[in-house]
């Protein structure tokens, strides 16, 4: 179907691992809103399937992928640092698994079908604001080279899901080499059932890790590597998860869940994206120290399958992994290419300098490649020590290739007002050229896309105090 080849990879696992079920039927008369042939290729899908009438049935969960078993997994987690128990896919349902003509298999799945069995008393719904958002920022981050899932389409389901206020509905469909999380195996670990961690650590290293087939503690050191790594691209890029709990952690070191995210405007080292987040366990600079403690909880929930001092070795790794790609990342953003023994404290001091003014995060990157005052402008004309660091820049790079700064600095992410104003357009309006348009800018982040530079730009007055919480 589609021209998919389909391969029901997830259930060769014991039923144990999840529930086969279909998709809800959420809504009447499901309408496809925008399709993504970047994704589309991922899975070997033409864009011509978009105008297919039965696209929409199948993505929207009103119709099965012929020769696919829908299914929702079990996981558990900690959330916000608490045991929370069993939680699983509440509202999602993995609809297909693809290998593509590279060999790589990728799940297919809708979030917004409905009720599943891990539902937990909620509706299994999605709205449209929290679909938009993930929609537009798993394409964003994609395309700033941050490892993440992808998404295919978002369907409207044209009828209204109560959150605080009724609020239109959607699906979004996803893709992502895998789903499994962290949660996962602490699930098994945690209701005592160490065979079942065993089970799905040997599916998961022979699918995506096929070089470390046997060998479970080369598998834990390589997950550390990912996830710091993962850490470093979201600080480098001025990224905030929002919810970093154990069953938010993809396994893959991809960034998972999109919900009360943010990308920094005014530099805040502290920034704090959700609202519900009132303790600031999940603040910008906590997301390194938060990622190793659950990797700290992996670990545990591995205990009965890797000595603990291989566990341990993997752990002491995630330091030197982060702080090496991080430093990576952030002199490919001021252009340094030749070693200086004052390159970490000219990083160290852009930052610090960045703080104080509360100058915007990533003009203060991409505005390194135009007019001095351009730059200085973030700063306040006057300010002395923007004007001294500038100086000292000036004089570093002297003999760097600086032609290729507008390359690794974007000039566009997607700020949560430029989120917002999709959001509105489409809720207010029925506005999908504006969805589009943003769509576009979000996908060549790099490139001077003429008649749009305000997307570019801090939001204006009346989207300034804009708050994302947990039902984002």
């Amino acid at each position: 179907m589609f021209g998919l080849k389909l391969e029901n990879h997830y259930a060769r696992l014991p039923g144990e691992f999840y529930t086969l079920m279909p998709g809800e039927k959420v809504g009447v008369r499901p309408q496809l809103l925008h399709a993504n042939a970047g994704a589309a290729a991922l899975i070997g899908m033409e864009p011509a399937a978009f105008a297919d009438p039965a696209f929409t049935q199948v993505f929207s969960g009103h119709a099965p992928l012929e020769g696919f078993s829908p299914l929702a997994m079990v996981y558990s987690g900690h959330q916000f640092g608490v045991w929370a128990g069993q939680l699983g896919d509440g509202r999602a349902l993995l609809i297909g698994q693809a290998r593509n003509a590279h060999g790589e298999l990728w799940d297919i799945q809708l979030k917004g079908a409905g009720e599943t069995p891990y539902s937990r008393h909620a509706d299994g719904r999605a709205v449209m604001r929290s679909s938009i958002r993930e929609y537009l920022c798993s394409e964003a981050m994609a395309a700033l080279g941050i490892p993440t899932t992808r998404a295919l389409a978002l369907v409207a389901t044209n009828e209204q899901v109560w959150r605080e206020i009724p609020e239109p509905g959607a699906v979004l469909t996803r893709l992502a080499r895998s789903h499994i999380r962290f949660g996962h195996f602490e699930h098994f670990f945690h209701t005592g059932r160490p065979e079942q961690v065993r089970q799905l650590a040997d599916h998961v290293i022979a699918e995506y890790f096929p070089h470390l087939v046997g060998d479970h503690a080369g598998w834990f050191g390589e997950v550390v590597k990912r996830t710091a790594e993962l850490m470093a691209g979201w600080q480098s890029a001025g990224f905030a998860h929002g919810v970093m709990n154990t069953d938010n952690m993809s396994i893959l070191g991809l960034t998972l869940d999109y919900g009360p995210f943010g990308f920094m405007e005014d530099y805040d080292p502290g920034f704090i994206c959700n609202h519900t987040d009132q303790q600031g366990r999940y603040a910008f600079d906590m997301q390194p120290a938060i990622a190793h403690w659950n990797l700290r909880a992996l670990a545990l929930a591995l205990s009965g399958l890797i000595a603990k001092e291989a566990l341990i070795g993997g752990l002491e790794g995630y330091e030197s992994h982060y702080r090496t790609r991080y430093r990576v990342l952030m002199r490919a953003r001021l252009g340094l290419a030749r070693e200086d023994e004052g390159d970490d404290r000219l990083i160290g001091d852009l930052l610090a300098l960045m703080a104080r003014a509360r100058a915007d995060y990533t003009l203060s990157f991409r505005n390194l490649s135009g007019e001095d005052m351009d730059w200085l402008k973030l700063f306040g004309v006057a300010n002395p020590d923007a004007q001294a660091w500038l100086s000292r820049y000036r004089l570093r790079t002297q003999g760097e290739d600086l032609s290729g700064l507008g390359a690794v600095n974007p000039k566009y992410v997607l700020r949560n007002w430029v989120a917002e104003t999709a959001i509105r357009a489409v809720e207010d309006r029925g506005d999908i050229a504006t969805l589009d348009r943003i769509f576009k800018l979000v996908q060549s982040p790099f490139e001077t896309h003429d008649g749009d530079e305000a997307f570019a730009a801090p939001p204006p007055p009346e989207m300034r105090e804009l708050e994302v919480s947990c039902s984002s």
